[in-house]
């Protein structure tokens, strides 16, 4: 069925409130003029304008159609997937975003792992909030972001393209420019940015596997996030690193980067994350590991490929100090398991040809022999 188009012969820039139909005044901010070339004939409005302006995403450019913010021939068109013929005059108003516009600049400390005119990796440290937000407003990455490249305030959310949780520590990569942001994010999109994370489950992990299952806001506790039929799509691989008594180190790789996905996928196949405080409990019959302050996860590994050259490029992340201690005790209690194990076992099937055996009977006296001798 044909969807009909939706448009008006109205300025968006220059539109008065009306009764039930009230829009933003974007008269402030910057305008495009647009020519669509002939070679676009027959493809979609947020195609040509991702062709146009390929320094915005497609989902961007897309939610600023529905906004309101594109006329073409002078009439407004909210619908992404209106299609045009080539020769038409597009009018586009772009506006910063908001959120990273609202933040200012804070003196926090980066582990910079590598840095260009494009790109920014960096190791981020357990405990930083990525993005203002849920009463997190200030000390977080996006500020720290700003502090050491001001024009970051110029890209939308300061570069970042991808999150860790505020208690998840490892790699992340953040955009210069608006390009490179673009770039990255259809990378994710096609899932050629390569995430490895390193994790401490709780119980024995039999196998290596894959956890194939939708994931969406919890059905009645909003603050998590659950495995749910209606959910998006997710996938993640996992791997055995190494089993200690009653915890396992896995390494997980993503397919798709929902929230919280490696937390809810292993607590979905009964191995939730050592230190978990949302998603450990109600599995008491699974051994809790060693005691931890945070969840058990480290982004250690990262792989894309890089916006301006082209080039493969992979960074690797040592593990925090607060988790690498973490596995140390979890190997110490291995051992400790497994020494008091071997002490239980009988010591008589080391020996070769068994053991000597010696009785002796009282101090040697003529009434042992006789005992002996009976």
């Amino acid at each position: 069925m044909k969807i009909p188009q939706k448009k008006t012969d109205v300025d968006p820039l220059q539109e008065t409130a009306s009764e039930g139909n009230e829009r933003a005044d974007y008269s402030a901010n910057t305008r495009y003029a647009l020519s669509v070339p002939a070679d676009c004939a027959g493809q979609r409005l947020d195609q040509i304008l991702a062709r146009l302006r390929p320094q915005h995403s497609r989902n961007r450019l897309q939610n600023w159609i529905r906004e309101g913010r594109v006329t073409v021939g002078g009439a407004l068109v909210s619908e992404p997937k209106h299609k045009l013929w080539g020769g038409e005059a597009i009018v586009l108003s772009e506006v910063p975003d908001e959120r990273g516009q609202s933040s200012s600049p804070e003196a926090i400390g980066l582990n910079i792992v590598y840095e260009d005119e494009t790109l920014i990796v960096l190791d981020k440290q357990a405990g930083l909030v990525v993005h203002p937000g849920n009463g997190n407003w200030t000390g977080t990455l996006l500020n720290a972001l700003l502090h050491h490249d001001p024009a970051l305030d110029k890209i939308p959310r300061a570069g970042i393209v991808h999150r860790l949780d505020k208690d998840t520590s490892g790699l992340m990569v953040v955009a210069r420019t608006l390009e490179a942001q673009t770039d990255l994010v259809r990378q994710l999109q096609a899932r050629t940015v390569k995430r490895y994370y390193q994790a401490l489950v709780r119980g024995s992990v039999e196998r290596g596997g894959t956890v194939d299952a939708p994931i969406s806001r919890h059905p009645t506790q909003r603050t998590k996030m659950a495995v749910v039929k209606t959910g998006k799509p997710a996938r993640t691989h996992y791997r055995i690193v190494e089993r200690f008594a009653d915890c396992t180190l896995v390494e997980c790789a993503l397919e798709t980067g929902r929230t919280h996905q490696i937390r809810v996928h292993m607590t979905s196949i009964g191995h939730p994350l050592v230190g978990d405080p949302v998603y450990g409990g109600g599995t008491s019959r699974i051994p809790a590991g060693p005691e931890f302050h945070r969840q058990a996860l480290h982004a250690r590994r990262l792989g894309l490929v890089h916006p301006a050259s082209g080039k493969p490029m992979l960074w690797k992340s040592n593990m925090p100090e607060d988790m690498a201690e973490l596995i140390d005790t979890a190997r110490l209690l291995a051992f400790e398991a497994r020494t008091a194990e071997e002490e239980d076992d009988d010591w008589d099937d080391e020996l070769e040809d068994g053991p000597e055996i010696i009785y002796a009977y009282g101090d040697g006296g003529h009434d042992d022999e006789d005992e002996c001798e009976q």
